[in-house]
């Protein structure tokens, strides 16, 4: 099988890098995500310190979309108001590279859709990418035969390029969505949207037992997971938990007032995650 070849270059070739780094071989990783410009652009640096100072491993830092159609309300409403706020893609990559300067060591994700990705060109948005210290990126709704429609730039640039598995996707398909990717393996899963439901930890354990047959890759397990003891329970058997729709919410309730409470609930999760192996 040659996947496992292609899918990693700089992890196999033994070079560290931010991401490679951030996943311990002693527990799983807690990857946190928020959307830029939530509830202003102005607020989004002291959000994302809190999710640092709560013990967040890697950042997630959601683009805006006008249709976010891998998103629940939650998200959905987190867009609107960043939008709102007049949030542009110039702003988010401000907010990157001021995370990057104050954080040095702490893997950054761009994750959104293709449009405000790929508006100006992919090589535009990978230069932009690498000037902004980010470490990789996530992009929904861009298939894998399109992947040269940004893949090539950012891979050429050396941004990772995170892939998601599903519950659906099958050991023939696999191999396709693995080819090229980079970074960590995100696998989604539930079959719908974020922050609606969680699956069974049953499934997540034969899921995560399957990926991680596949590839070299780190599997990190996301969508639904809102308390300590779902992130516990996901730590103990996969090497990433991502944890969206709850922090976004507690953004929603809290507004610019959010980042103790972020950090307060990061934490919970940090400490649960850290715990969950020993």
């Amino acid at each position: 099988m040659t996947v496992n070849a292609q899918t990693s270059s700089r992890e196999g070739e033994g070079i560290m890098t931010r991401l490679s780094q951030s996943f311990p071989a002693d527990r799983a990783a807690l990857v946190a995500f928020v959307t830029a410009g939530d509830p202003t652009p102005a607020d989004t640096g002291a959000i994302l310190d809190a999710l640092v100072e709560g013990g967040a491993d890697i950042i997630e830092l959601g683009m805006p979309f006008t249709d976010p159609m891998a998103d629940g309300p939650s998200i959905q409403e987190a867009d609107i108001r960043s939008l709102a706020a007049g949030t542009k893609t110039a702003d988010i990559f401000r907010i990157a590279a001021e995370f990057r300067e104050r954080h040095p060591a702490t893997p950054l994700v761009l994750m959104g859709y293709a449009n405000p990705m790929t508006i100006r060109g992919s090589e535009w948005f990978a230069d932009a990418c690498v000037d902004a210290g980010v470490d990789a990126v996530i992009c929904v709704d861009i298939p894998v035969e399109e992947d040269n429609s940004l893949g090539d730039a950012l891979r050429a640039k050396n941004v990772a390029v995170i892939r998601l598995a599903t519950p659906t996707t099958d050991a023939a398909r696999l191999p396709t969505i693995l080819n090229n990717a980079s970074g960590f393996l995100y696998y989604v899963s539930v079959a719908g949207i974020t922050g609606q439901q969680q699956a069974a930890q049953a499934s997540i354990e034969e899921a995560v037992a399957r990926l991680k047959a596949g590839t070299a890759l780190p599997v990190a397990v996301g969508f639904g997971v809102r308390t300590p003891e779902q992130a516990a329970a996901i730590a103990r058997v996969a090497d990433g938990v991502v944890v969206g729709s709850a922090i976004v919410e507690i953004v929603g309730q809290y507004g610019k007032d959010s980042a103790p409470h972020v950090r307060d609930y990061v934490k919970s999760l940090s400490d649960a995650i850290r715990a969950a192996r020993v």
